[in-house]
């Protein structure tokens, strides 16, 4: 059944103009990225080594390419990497060493997870579980904030692009019952709440990544350069102390405001509650597969968690958390769950996770990591980000903590509009990290307030995957699309600041 969506005039009106500026940024980038890469080579610039010369030409040509998207940004990443070798910027061993850090490996864990909790349909069974409780109802408004809580919810767990997809069918089916062409009287809705509820399923993702340090991919980029480029370890309860209580503020930013300029036209919606409960039955009894996932994820979250109550309950210097600390490290907790997903028969002989299924993982932003985890560790290593961090911090107004974090958050934030948060991450954490040393201010929160930072970006479908997947669906104006994320981007920007001054002296 075809959907009012499907018939939208806006549809052809809105894209056809986005995919124009799509093709000509990717052709600007594609010709200017060799440009600059050359002129840069040809600069003499005696404030730098030879392989700190060569790798900025490399940096600059990628970040060209990374913010035009005029190649695939993994692509991007292996080509920098190959280029680090060609032009002798350093060893082929140690350029694609950060290719195999053991934050590699937690993506890969939490990714099969991930994998199997869309195979196993458990993220159906959580929202309409949860849609159908009585307090939820019919009320529309309610519907939009439980919905929206159970996608930050999974979200916090799985990435947001993820969370997006899985949610976004749930979300479809629910908009097409809303404007069943064949029922009699017309929508039960306004178009407006359609759009509401289309919107909360990215925005809530992408705020609920936030909370957790496997929510998202920045999180994780984040994290490396703070071990990697300064060997501090921000643990897994740490980051959660500091990103969970800012992911709780913006959701509830969301759900008010969204619920406040997106009204449904009605006190309540006709047979929703007969839907939800429909939706739910058809998922039928719990299976293997579904429980064993669970014990997967349970083990897993357990496994993060397991050091930290350790450290509160017997002390950092206890012979047991030290042991643990370093046996089980966060990759390792994850590779433990993904590994038990593959042991036990579940329905029949099949288990909860084949190696074909797992291989279908997003490799790509693995793949993107190490790329960008590799130029921020050569820059390092060649000078070429000291002499980057002492130019900007002498142009900067101000050099304290408060500023830098304030400008940090700002700056990832506006990047994250025109590119990925995973490439803002990869472009703006580096910086931020030798801007704050060359001020000599401690790096580490404005480090994670750029991290945070490079989680926004809700403004249009080219900022983030997720704001991509709702605006396909025909229900979301551009311009309101614009307006609202505007909206959250600048509340976020000030619970980022917030929640990084605050909380980070507490946890460290």
């Amino acid at each position: 059944m075809q959907s009012p969506a499907e018939h939208a005039e806006p549809n052809t009106v809105v894209v056809q103009p986005e995919d124009r500026l799509l093709r000509f940024r990717q052709t600007s980038g594609l010709v200017l990225a060799p440009l600059l890469f050359l002129a840069i080579l040809a600069l003499p610039i005696p404030s730098l080594t030879p392989a700190a010369h060569r790798l900025a030409a490399v940096m600059l040509a990628v970040i060209v390419l990374w913010v035009s998207e005029a190649l695939p940004l993994p692509l991007t990443a292996l080509i920098a990497a190959a280029a680090c070798v060609l032009l002798q910027v350093a060893p082929a061993k140690e350029v694609f060493l950060p290719f195999a850090d053991p934050l590699i490996f937690l993506f890969i864990g939490s990714f099969i997870l991930a994998r199997a909790v869309f195979l196993h349909r458990l993220d159906r069974r959580l929202a309409f579980a949860i849609l159908s409780l009585p307090w939820v109802g019919a009320r529309p408004a309610r519907i939009l904030v439980a919905f929206g809580a159970v996608t930050a919810f999974i979200s916090a767990w799985i990435a947001n692009a993820a969370t997006t997809a899985m949610m976004f069918a749930i979300a479809m089916s629910i908009v097409n019952y809303f404007f069943d062409p064949r029922r009699e009287g017309g929508p039960l809705v306004s178009r407006s709440y359609a759009t509401g509820l289309l919107l909360m399923t990215t925005f809530a993702a992408s705020v609920g990544g936030l909370a957790t340090p496997v929510g998202a991919a920045p999180n994780l980029i984040g994290i490396a350069f703070l071990h990697n480029l300064l060997g501090i370890e921000f643990t897994f309860l740490q980051w959660c102390a500091v990103g969970a209580p800012a992911a709780l503020l913006l959701f509830a930013f969301v759900a008010l405001y969204l619920s406040a300029l997106c009204r449904a036209g009605v006190s309540e919606i006709s047979g929703s509650r007969e839907l939800f409960r429909r939706e739910q039955a058809m998922l039928g009894p719990w299976t293997w597969g579904q429980r064993w996932t669970l014990v997967a994820w349970g083990v897993t979250v357990s496994l993060w968690l397991l050091p930290a109550v350790l450290a509160v309950a017997l002390g950092e210097q206890a012979p047991l958390y030290e042991a643990v600390e370093r046996a089980v490290p966060e990759p390792v907790a994850a590779l433990v769950g993904a590994v038990l997903l593959f042991l036990v028969p579940c329905e029949g002989r099949q288990r909860a996770m084949t190696w074909d299924e797992a291989a279908r993982i997003d490799w790509g932003v693995i793949l993107l990591f190490g790329g960008g985890l590799s130029l921020g560790v050569l820059a390092l290593r060649t000078g070429l980000a000291e002499a980057i961090g002492q130019g900007l911090a002498q142009t900067l107004p101000t050099h304290g903590t408060l500023g830098l974090v304030a400008l940090a958050t700002l700056t990832a934030a506006l990047v994250s509009e025109v590119t990925s948060n995973t490439a803002s991450a990869n472009m703006v954490v580096p910086v931020v990290i030798v801007i704050a040393q060359a001020a000599d201010v401690d790096p580490l929160e404005p480090a994670l307030a750029a991290t945070l930072g490079s989680g926004l970006g809700f403004m249009l479908p080219v900022s983030t995957p997720c704001n991509a997947i709702v605006y396909s669906s025909g229900y979301i104006p551009l311009r309101r699309m614009m307006a609202y994320g505007l909206l959250l981007d600048v509340v976020g920007v000030v619970v980022i600041i917030a929640a990084v001054r605050t909380l980070v002296p507490l946890v460290r």
